[in-house]
């Protein structure tokens, strides 16, 4: 799994009072201690890490087929939403295109997300039953040879984005697009960051917002990715043979380094959450966003939905019914 997943399970694990125990790893450090005092352990972690800092090209391609597979099975996606579908529904329809194009399974559990379960980022129940009017969120991907992508894209349920829906969308994919054109080989995350957050402050500018909450939600976003271009600058989060894979997110990029984006946008007094997310690749000469030819734009992904999906050919063991366990 994911780095930081493991350590938070080990320290789960360790701070449970009926359980307490330390990581197979920690005993078997301990173990070698014990036998052999006079010996120094230490831990190849660190060299180990700044291997899988750096793509080869053999890890690169791996990569690009797993984030072509997720890309197929989120336009899918798109193609089969229509309103009463279940939200687990997709789950199952992705399943199927990791595997019948080689997916050896899942890069990490589903995060299908409709209307207000938007606003819970890692909310993966899968049980509700999607509603015209609202926006849903897609973030998934497959394993392809032990390794990973991760992509997100989000998409009206009805088919078509309502007015506020291309207000808000709009501006995210505004500010979101200027973080993919900041992205160079040679500068760090914090130079990246700025010059985003200078091309968002423009988008501010010249956006008219019908709602108050829609302004404050869009300047609290601008705001607090400039905060952290100084404060704590990050871009997302590796990628490789985990998702979120490892190695040291200081310094300057280069060359073979994986990451996602991923900024989200919020609007607390309405519930509305806004992401989305691309696998980029540092080249020598720029940056490859190996996603991106999988519609980001509204009227793009208007048009893939207006097409026959494959759910749609696919009846319901009852049709209609409710699956046990499942509610709205």
């Amino acid at each position: 799994m994911s780095r930081d997943l493991g350590l938070r399970e080990i320290a789960d694990l360790g701070n449970d009072p009926w359980d307490g125990r330390t990581s197979r790893e920690g005993r078997f450090v301990r173990l070698l201690r014990e036998r052999f005092p006079w010996l120094e352990v230490r831990s190849l972690t660190p060299a180990l890490d700044a291997a899988r800092l750096i793509k080869s090209p053999r890890e690169i391609a791996l990569i690009k087929r797993a984030t072509r597979l997720a890309g197929l099975a989120l336009q899918e996606a798109m193609r089969s939403t229509v309103p009463g579908l279940y939200e687990h529904e997709l789950d199952g329809l992705a399943r199927f295109f990791f595997y019948r194009n080689g997916g050896q399974g899942e890069a990490y559990y589903s995060l299908i997300a409709s209307g207000p379960n938007a606003v819970y980022p890692h909310y993966n129940a899968g049980k509700r039953r999607m509603k015209d009017g609202e926006l849903l969120l897609m973030d998934f991907a497959p394993d392809v040879g032990y390794y990973m992508s991760d992509v997100t894209r989000m998409w009206p349920v009805g088919g078509r984005f309502s007015p506020p829906q291309r207000e808000l969308y709009g501006f995210y994919l505004t500010c979101y697009r200027s973080i993919l054109r900041a992205i160079r080989p040679g500068a760090t995350a914090g130079t990246i960051m700025k010059d985003a957050a200078a091309e968002m402050d423009k988008a501010l500018a010249s956006t008219r917002f019908s709602k108050p909450a829609y302004e404050a939600g869009a300047r609290a976003f601008v705001t607090s990715y400039r905060e952290a271009a100084d404060a704590r600058p990050r871009l997302g989060h590796w990628v490789g043979m985990a998702t979120h894979d490892v190695g040291n997110d200081t310094g300057p990029l280069r060359p073979g380094m994986v990451f996602t984006i991923e900024p989200a946008l919020r609007v607390p007094e309405e519930q509305t959450y806004i992401r989305l997310e691309d696998l980029v690749i540092v080249t020598d000469s720029g940056a490859e966003v190996a996603s991106e030819w999988l519609p980001m734009d509204i009227a793009a992904i208007e048009r893939v939905m207006a097409e026959d999906g494959l759910l749609q050919g696919v009846p319901r063991d009852r049709e209609g019914a409710t699956p046990p366990g499942l509610d709205d």
